[in-house]
């Protein structure tokens, strides 16, 4: 199932909360990827913060980008997150 990302927010901690085109608000933790290419160019917080949506996923400056079935994936709804 392909569900494209329509909104994202940047957080301090190298998290992104995403809003996903079926509705559902979700937090995807890019810690993990960091130490991994092609994301260890976006583990300056500066230069994180610069994500914005375009063609259904999220990206950064230099053709930066993550597959959307995998933000939906391995992020948690953030209803459940507020009911912990």
């Amino acid at each position: 199932m392909l569900l494209d990302v329509v909104a994202v927010k940047p957080r301090t901690d190298f998290m992104l909360d995403l809003e996903f085109k079926n509705g559902e608000c979700r937090r995807f933790d890019m810690k993990p990827l960091l130490a991994l290419k092609p994301w260890d160019r976006i583990a300056n917080p500066k230069i994180f913060a610069m994500v914005r949506v375009d063609y259904g996923t999220v990206v950064w400056p230099g053709g930066i980008d993550i597959a959307p079935e995998t933000l939906y994936d391995d992020s948690f709804n953030l209803k459940e997150i507020a009911g912990r």
